[in-house]
């Protein structure tokens, strides 16, 4: 039971540090997407932030491998996930990975629950 534990985990620190490493050496090509989905990412590169959320993901993903601080991790890339849900909701108008990502990010902190009993 330990090992289905880590596995909503271990997936979500693979997307989150295959990704956000992709954003520093691009490995995989990504075509901008059209409309107010586009403008909107190329605000984001133009600004500088998302820049930011990368660093945040590829930390995140780290901190998600080690067991001490995987309650923490879960903390700090839930906004992301939720952000990108709301990305391809709101501007995509299609579900994509977000809704999966947001699925498994629930399962994983569900199953640290007892590690948010003195926050909650």
């Amino acid at each position: 039971m330990k090992i289905a534990k880590s596995i909503p985990v271990y997936l979500l620190a693979i997307v989150y540090l295959v990704f956000g490493i992709n954003f520093f050496f691009p490995f995989i090509k990504m075509q901008a997407p059209p409309g107010d989905a586009g403008a909107f990412i190329g605000l984001l590169y133009s600004s500088k932030y998302l820049l930011i959320v990368k660093i945040i993901e590829v930390v995140s993903a780290v901190l998600l491998l080690i067991p001490k601080t995987r309650a923490l991790a879960l903390l700090l890339i839930a906004p992301v996930t939720v952000n990108i849900l709301l990305y391809e909701a709101l501007l995509q108008h299609q579900p994509g990975p977000g809704h999966i990502m947001i699925i498994i990010q629930v399962l994983a902190i569900y199953f640290e629950k007892d590690k948010y009993k003195g926050i909650i």
